[in-house]
């Protein structure tokens, strides 16, 4: 594995930062997190007020983060270990996000639930190719969507006089 992020000549592989990679996701899971957590505060019956999001709520913010965070670091660094951008890679980050979520209810069969559950939906998400299958750039969407202006049924040559 070399150190630097350019792709290897043969295989056309690039390896994936794994803490730059991780760091993200996992903030945008504490977002995610912040969200569910305000939600949660909005619905429940408590005296605290808006700081109840921190303070009644606020684990499920930081277990977001960890999830997400531990999702994408074990996936990039599967990823960077076999050298393959594949479905397995995302079934491992799942499964680790799913046997942390078991240990979170503090019972080692629902982590392994969880780990099952997770993970086969993110190899399959992955396998499938992300739903779409297909990866188009933004202008073969564009000219998909828009209509084209249509043809004239005769052609009109030009006279000359």
């Amino acid at each position: 594995m070399s150190p630097s992020p350019s792709a290897d000549s043969s295989t056309g592989f690039s390896p994936k930062p794994v803490l730059e990679y991780a760091s993200t996701v996992g903030l945008q899971s504490a977002g995610v997190g912040l969200f569910v957590s305000t939600l949660q505060n909005a619905l429940g019956n408590h005296n605290k007020g808006a700081m109840g999001v921190v303070t009644r709520t606020g684990g499920t913010i930081g277990f977001f983060a960890a999830m997400g965070f531990t999702f994408a670091a074990t996936e990039a660094v599967v990823r960077n270990t076999r050298e393959q951008d594949d479905a397995l890679n995302g079934f491992a980050g799942g499964c680790a996000a799913g046997f942390l979520a078991g240990l979170r209810q503090k019972s080692l069969p629902i982590a392994f639930g969880g780990c099952a559950v997770i993970g086969g939906a993110m190899g399959i998400f992955d396998y499938s190719g992300q739903l779409s299958g297909v990866q188009e750039s933004r202008e073969e969407r564009r000219n998909k969507f828009f209509k084209k202006p249509p043809k004239p049924i005769v052609e009109l040559e030009p006279t000359s006089a």
